[in-house]
């Protein structure tokens, strides 16, 4: 199974943030499936791979105690695939995921940690 994580601390409020994700997601050729207060899921639009190399993208919103402005946002990217290429399309998923809230404008950037 490949797998790829990545935490993100982005200033904006919390609210705003579960707002932003499904759209953003979206923008990458996800589709929601799931969502709570603290976690969110979604797929990879079927069509263009076959299954065992669909998406899928598990986000888990760490909500700040304090009402800091202040939101981690820690990703899990993964698929059936063996990641057996360098370049395979988990990891090509993955990519563009981190790009999107990268480059996000909806947010200010404060660390990323890729793992």
């Amino acid at each position: 199974m490949a797998r790829y994580t990545a935490i993100f601390v982005v200033a904006a409020p919390v609210e705003h943030v579960r707002q932003i994700l499904p759209e953003l997601l979206q923008a990458c050729d996800f589709e929601p499936i799931y969502q709570t207060e603290d976690y969110f899921m979604a797929r990879e639009t079927p069509g263009r791979v076959s299954y065992a190399k669909l998406v899928t993208v598990d986000v888990l919103i760490d909500v700040p105690l304090d009402e800091r402005s202040e939101v981690r946002l820690n990703f899990v990217v993964k698929n059936e695939e063996l990641p057996l290429q360098v370049n395979n399309h988990c990891q090509t998923m993955f990519e563009s995921v981190k790009a999107a809230v990268v480059e996000s404008q909806q947010w200010q950037l404060l660390e990323t940690v890729s793992g």
